[in-house]
C-alpha cells in the first residue's frame, strides 16, 4: 500500500492524500520523499490547476515517526537533506487547499502551512509539541507559524507545545474556513474546483507574486506584482476573460 496517493477526483484537480492510517499518517522520510515526488508530479502536469493535500477524513498527520528519530544523530539528520523535500511542497506552482481533519501537528501541522488555503474541521487541532519531546520545529514551525499569526502567538505555540482548536486557528489567521469535520473534504474539492475553473496562468502568477512578496521590500514587491499583471496581457486567457466579460458569457480559459 503507497503511503502517499494520488487521486484525480475532478477535472484538472489533483488530490495528495497521505495513506498511513495505522501511525496517524506519521511522517517518515519515505512519506516526505514520496509527498515531493507527487507534488513535483502534479506541478508539472498541466492539466491540474489546483492541488487538495489531505490525510483522510480522521486524521490529517499527528507529526514526524518519532521511531524513525529516536536514535538518529546530528550527522544523520543533516544527510538526510530533508529541507529539499520540503521544498518541492513549498515550490509547487498550483494553489494547494489542505482538508485538514483530526490532528495536524508537528511536521503535520508544518505541512498544513505550506499549502496556500486551509480547510479545517471543526474537530481539527494544531499544534508544534516538538519542544516536548527536546527538539523544536524543523521544517517551518518557527518561521511559517510566525509569518502566519504573529509572533506573540506563534511563541505560544512553539514554546509550551500546546494544539490550538480550529475555531483559534481561524480567529489568529491559521485556517482559511472552518466547517463540520464531514465537509472538509468536500468543501476542499469545491474550492478547488472554483479555482481550477478560473485563468491558470493569472492563478499561477497570483500565488507566485504573493508568496515573493512576503519577504521584498513594498516596493519591490509592488514591483513584481506590477510586472506580472503586465505579463498577463500577452495571454490568450485575458483576451477570452475580458471578451467573454463584454459578450456577457461565461469564458473558456484554456491556460494559454
Amino acid at each position: 500500500m503507497m503511503s502517499v496517493v494520488i487521486e484525480q477526483a475532478l477535472a484538472h484537480v489533483a488530490v495528495i492524500r497521505l495513506n498511513r492510517p495505522a501511525v496517524r499518517n506519521a511522517l517518515n522520510q519515505e512519506v516526505r520523499a514520496l509527498l515531493a515526488a507527487s507534488f513535483e508530479e502534479v506541478g508539472a502536469n498541466p492539466d491540474i490547476r489546483c492541488v487538495v493535500l489531505t490525510g483522510g477524513e480522521q486524521v490529517f498527520a499527528a507529526g514526524a515517526d518519532i521511531r524513525d528519530l529516536a536514535e538518529r544523530s546530528a550527522i544523520d539528520m543533516m544527510l538526510r537533506n530533508t529541507h529539499r523535500l520540503w521544498q518541492a511542497i513549498a515550490s509547487c506552482p498550483k494553489p494547494v487547499i489542505a482538508a485538514v481533519n483530526g490532528l495536524a501537528l508537528g511536521g503535520g501541522c508544518e505541512l498544513a502551512m505550506h499549502a496556500d488555503l486551509i480547510i479545517a474541521g471543526e474537530g481539527a487541532a494544531f499544534g508544534q509539541p516538538e519542544v516536548r519531546i527536546g527538539i523544536m520545529p524543523g521544517a517551518g514551525g518557527t518561521q511559517r507559524l510566525t509569518r502566519a499569526v504573529g509572533k506573540f502567538k506563534a511563541m505560544k505555540m512553539v514554546l509550551t507545545g500546546q494544539p490550538v482548536s480550529a475555531r483559534e486557528a481561524l480567529e489568529m489567521g491559521l485556517a482559511s474556513e472552518v466547517v463540520a469535520d464531514d465537509k472538509v473534504q468536500a468543501r476542499a474539492l469545491e474550492l478547488a474546483a472554483e479555482i481550477a475553473a478560473l485563468p491558470p496562468l493569472a492563478v499561477m502568477q497570483i500565488k507566485e507574486v504573493v508568496l515573493a512578496g512576503q519577504d521584498a521590500s513594498l516596493d519591490a514587491a509592488l514591483t513584481l506584482e506590477r510586472k506580472a499583471f503586465q505579463l498577463l496581457f500577452a495571454s490568450q486567457d485575458q483576451k477570452e476573460g475580458m471578451q467573454a466579460f463584454l459578450e456577457k458569457r461565461k469564458p473558456e480559459y484554456k491556460g494559454l
